[in-house]
């Protein structure tokens, strides 16, 4: 009998501890824009408090959509401001936490092996040796929809519209340059100052003039079941390390949106 019950406490236990793991680990549903940037703020986070964070990347708009549905995600960090104003109309997030991070930037980006000029910009799309261009679909990703403003803008959309190849979301985009599967791309600058593109092509920066800015903002999800810990990932994400985090990466920090 003793040794019954001594069977049956340890199973509580492991029960009570296995939960007590998965509540300090939040899920997030992260544009592809913060691949990199997301892996330092959540190592940071974890180092700090022993919680975790399990980014998973993808387009924003794919992610909406996923979260209307239900989703089990506890936090959503979009590439654009309205996604989750969409979730707050909708009354899908926790009140109060919409938070603007950051703004993205766009760049065109070849590899090293490329002899295509970039000093003339959106320009140099037009040379006849650029047979595909890479972007992201601008159906659900605001860098497409970025990407295809800036063409207009230039005036080179009409001109190289055939040539264009589109990725799933940015993280993909970059990869169809980064392979050869496309000659050029335009991507975020932030993957383009990543690890995994830094030292494998250059790149030049498309005029913010050249198309709306590409501000974005997380929220907490209503249906999470870790706000605790969501709401302390939020807090991390608003201090002034973790903007500066964002600035290494290209990305651009509003004003009097950090805390001490």
């Amino acid at each position: 009998m003793t040794f019954t019950r001594l069977l049956v406490g340890i199973a509580l236990l492991w029960g009570t501890s296995g939960r007590l793991c998965l509540a300090q680990e939040i899920r997030i549903a992260a544009a592809a824009d913060l691949q990199s940037v997301m892996q330092d703020i959540a190592s940071r986070f974890q180092k700090e408090t022993g919680k975790s964070v399990k980014p998973i990347y993808g387009s924003s708009g794919n992610f909406f959509q996923q979260i209307q549905q239900g989703a089990p995600f506890d936090m959503f960090f979009s590439a654009n401001l309205d996604y989750a104003r969409k979730l707050e109309a909708a009354g899908l997030i926790e009140p109060g936490t919409f938070y603007q991070y950051a703004s993205g930037k766009i760049v065109i980006w070849i590899p090293n092996n490329s002899k295509l000029d970039l000093t003339s910009g959106l320009q140099s799309l037009l040379n006849p040796a650029i047979r595909k261009i890479a972007i992201a679909n601008p159906q659900h990703a605001p860098y497409g929809q970025a990407a295809v403003a800036a063409m207009k803008k230039e005036k080179v959309y009409d001109e190289v519209a055939d040539k264009l190849v589109l990725g799933e979301n940015i993280s993909q985009t970059a990869s169809f340059v980064v392979s050869g599967a496309a000659d050029a791309g335009i991507v975020a600058l932030s993957l383009a100052l990543s690890p995994n593109m830094k030292d494998k092509g250059r790149y030049a920066e498309i005029p913010g003039a050249d198309y709306l800015p590409i501000e974005q903002a997380c929220v907490i999800l209503k249906s999470s079941q870790q706000k605790d810990t969501a709401k302390a990932f939020l807090n991390f994400i608003k201090t002034p390390a973790v903007a500066e985090l964002f600035r290494t990466y290209g990305f651009d920090v509003p004003s009097g949106s950090t805390s001490q």
